[in-house]
């Protein structure tokens, strides 16, 4: 009974075993030297001898051979100095791409096991912190350029971070990976990481990113709020604080697909990233990086609620550039598209402070800004919209369009040539309305005339009188009708009884 008792109770460790050393099933996953064969060598790196192809092996040992090449594959070579470990990067990368191989004609589902050695090897290899070279030392021009490097820098491990990619897009596609399985270990954390790789200077990366994370969003819905929520704070943190992203473009164009897909009607939660992280897009001043894909995602949203074509019109009005020509050619680029997709009613609520800005680019001097304020005029449904309200439209534009004809008119005889076109839309539309207009033109001109020769005739006063002080010390008292008109005192004209 004794000898019973004592040996149902937990034995003393043996001296011979390290208690730093773990039990082989301590961890599911064999560890990176167990499948390596634990030679080490004198760079560090365990010498790589490669295991048995799938090819080689009986279809039951295949999962625990997928799980040994994984674990293999989760030691990262430094690609600095190419000739170094060259015959074991070699070897990784057939190793890898053996896996893409394997994880294509799997025919059965993948095991827990498999999934956490597959998550493990992924962000071994790609999740890494970019230089600060990008963020500190990178010197921008307005538009967005590099001043110094035009050519991006390369990913000098992408030998190995391709296939590595390309592994994890056909994992994440397969069919024999379980959504509900998978999303213990592509979570929250893992998402986060991935996209904060779209900063990468490598653009085959981000595209690769691009095709992936939008596989994750089709297949883990659990995690659709999250990325919408987690790709908003990267665009808060790009417009209000740093205008300094790489992917910017890619996750856009993933948005674009995601907001496609949208049902009717539009959550307010969908309203408000409009609003707010899109409209908000426009500021910064290397938008002709990204303006392509953040147009249509802008276009998708008025087509899917034309309700919301007065708040985008309005949101292109607050951003509207002053001083760079090349960015208002953009916008009014994308204010067509968005008012293909306008229906009356929204019309007539921004048409007002819409048109006062297209009559001061139809003023343009720049001539590409002006001719393609005046290209509006030839799409049929932006037409019709202006004919249809030409009683309230014709007055703004009006007097734009006889500056541009009228005198020297316009220097670029293009612009001249469109304008004289727009005029005769309206003549013809609306002669009564168009005389009405140009009798208004006349009298503002010529009031207009008057005020200024009544301005020079009062700084001529100030003149003579100024020049017949201009001896003495005594002051120049201005009488109640000079004071009376605004003189502006920064003109150099003012100093001259001084």
């Amino acid at each position: 009974m004794i000898k019973q008792f004592l040996g149902r109770l937990p034995r003393k460790p043996s001296s011979k075993s390290s208690s730093s050393d773990p039990s082989p099933s301590s961890d599911p996953i064999p560890s990176r030297a167990a499948a390596l064969g634990r030679v080490p060598s004198s760079n560090g790196y365990y010498s790589y001898e490669p295991l048995p192809s799938f090819r080689d092996v009986a279809s039951s040992e295949k999962p625990a051979l997928f799980v040994k090449k994984l674990a293999m594959c989760c030691v990262v070579f430094d690609f600095s100095d190419p000739s170094r470990n060259a015959k074991e990067k070699e070897v990784k990368r057939q190793a890898l791409l053996e896996l893409v191989d394997y994880v294509g004609v799997a025919n059965g589902k993948f095991t827990e096991l498999a999934m956490q050695a597959a998550t493990r090897m992924v962000a071994a290899n790609i999740f890494r912190a970019f230089s600060s070279s990008y963020s500190e030392c990178r010197r921008l021009r307005p538009d967005g350029f590099d001043a110094e490097e035009e050519e991006p820098a390369m990913e000098p491990a992408w030998p190995h971070l391709q296939v590595v990619y390309e592994f994890f897009h056909r994992f994440v596609a397969s069919s024999e990976t379980d959504a509900k399985l998978a999303k213990r270990y592509i979570d929250h954390s893992f998402v986060l990481r991935l996209l904060d790789l779209f900063d990468s200077e490598d653009q085959r990366e981000r595209e690769y990113l691009k095709t992936i994370l939008h596989r994750v969003y089709g297949k883990f819905m659990v995690h659709r709020p999250f990325i919408r929520k987690a790709i908003n704070n990267i665009f808060y943190r790009f417009v209000f604080e740093t205008e300094k992203h790489n992917g910017i473009a890619e996750l856009l164009e993933i948005l674009g697909s995601i907001i496609n897909g949208f049902a009717l009607p539009l959550k307010e939660e969908h309203k408000l990233f409009l609003v707010r992280a899109l409209i908000p897009l426009h500021k910064p001043k290397c938008v002709a990086l990204y303006h392509q894909q953040l147009s249509y995602c802008i276009t998708q949203f008025v087509e899917k609620d034309f309700k919301l074509a007065d708040t985008v019109i309005r949101g292109l009005l607050k951003y509207w550039p002053i001083t760079n020509s090349t960015k208002e050619v953009m916008f009014l680029g994308e204010l067509e598209e968005v008012l293909e997709a306008t229906q009356p009613a929204e019309f007539q609520r921004c048409m007002v402070p819409l048109f006062r800005q297209i009559g001061r680019c139809l003023n343009s001097s720049h001539f590409q800004v002006a001719e393609r304020a005046l290209f509006l005029w030839n799409n049929d449904h932006v037409g019709n919209l202006i004919t249809q309200n030409r009683k309230v439209i014709l007055p703004i534009i009006f007097p734009a369009l006889e500056r541009n004809t009228r005198g020297h008119g316009h220097w670029n005889p293009a612009v001249q040539s469109l304008t004289l076109n727009v005029r005769k839309l309206f003549l013809d539309s609306d002669q009564e309305l168009f005389e009405e207009c140009l009798l208004r033109f006349q009298e503002a001109e010529a009031k207009e005339k008057e005020i200024q020769e009544k301005r020079e005739l009062t700084w001529k006063r100030l003149e003579d009188v100024a020049a017949t002080k201009a001896v003495s010390n005594e002051a120049v008292l201005v009488s109640r009708f000079a004071s009376s008109l605004s003189m502006p005192s920064s003109s150099p004209r003012a100093t001259v009884g001084s």
